[in-house]
């Protein structure tokens, strides 16, 4: 059954059409995931429950806000452009826990992520990772 299980890798013209909340949502899960591996990959001794709460930290809007602070004249041209489109995204809800400027820029950094992710440019992906770890490990 897995086996025929791929991700179909999108050109960057692909990408690029895509509406910037599709991009945000591909991210949103790709960078969950990576966190939540990331953690247990640090601590197997960990319930579900704490690796969750855990993950929180990483994945919250503010956070997301936080990367996007230290990341941003980081990136390339393109990479700029999609996280402005996703910022700049009209969302139809903010969630009553995070501030609307922070919620935008956590967007853009999903929107980001899941361009990467789809594109499959591992090593651009990878230092986006590294630096948010850096970035939450801060706080």
């Amino acid at each position: 059954m897995l086996e025929n299980f791929r991700v179909r890798e999108f050109s960057k013209d692909e990408a690029r059409r895509l509406n910037p909340l599709q991009l945000a949502l591909v991210g949103d899960g790709v960078y969950e995931v990576f966190i939540r591996d990331y953690i247990l990959s640090n601590n197997t001794e960990l319930s579900a429950h704490k690796i969750h709460r855990k993950a929180i930290g990483y994945v919250k809007a503010k956070s997301q806000s936080d990367i996007m602070h230290n990341i941003e004249e980081l990136l390339t041209e393109e990479e700029s452009y999609i996280y402005k489109r996703g910022r700049n995204a009209k969302s139809a809800t903010v969630p009553k826990n995070a501030d609307v400027r922070d919620y935008r820029m956590a967007t853009g950094f999903e929107a980001l992520v899941g361009y990467l992710y789809l594109i499959n440019d591992k090593e651009r992906l990878e230092f986006v990772f590294n630096k948010s770890i850096e970035v939450c490990k801060e706080q």
